[in-house]
């Protein structure tokens, strides 16, 4: 094997436990453990203690509990993510998000309110405060 060429060992790679594409819609609550990728439509309640991504051309009109959220596309509801929170690319996000970190590149469209609580202080069974918003 070439030096250059290394790759990178099995442990240090996020491994993909699910991946919905875009030919995918799917109507209410999703649960998971490990990394998913979603691509396709979600309408409903996703909740994992592990990592959701939201691709490029994914729509999700939910209530989303997870440890790590990262939004490509578009989220429309309120996020309670235990760890943190990212929105990239060209993401779309209507909506309250809840998360000890919070990470907004630019370009990202964003309505709605932040509250970044001290890391594992999120409680789990609290319901949000805001009605989820519906988008016409």
């Amino acid at each position: 094997m070439w030096p250059w060429k290394a790759r990178v060992s099995a442990p240090t790679r996020k491994k993909l436990t699910a991946f919905l594409d875009e030919g995918s819609e799917i109507e209410g609550k999703y649960t998971f453990t490990g990394t998913v990728l979603l691509n396709g439509k979600f309408q409903g309640e996703i909740a994992s203690p592990d990592t959701l991504i939201i691709g490029e051309r994914g729509v999700v009109n939910a209530t989303v509990r997870a440890g790590t959220l990262v939004v490509n596309g578009e989220l429309v509801g309120n996020v309670h993510a235990s760890e943190r929170v990212e929105l990239a690319g060209k993401a779309r996000v209507f909506g309250d998000l809840e998360s000890p970190v919070i990470v907004l590149e630019e370009g990202v469209m964003f309505e709605g309110h932040c509250r970044m609580p001290r890391p594992g202080s999120l409680e789990v069974n609290r319901e949000a405060a805001v009605v989820p918003l519906k988008r016409s």
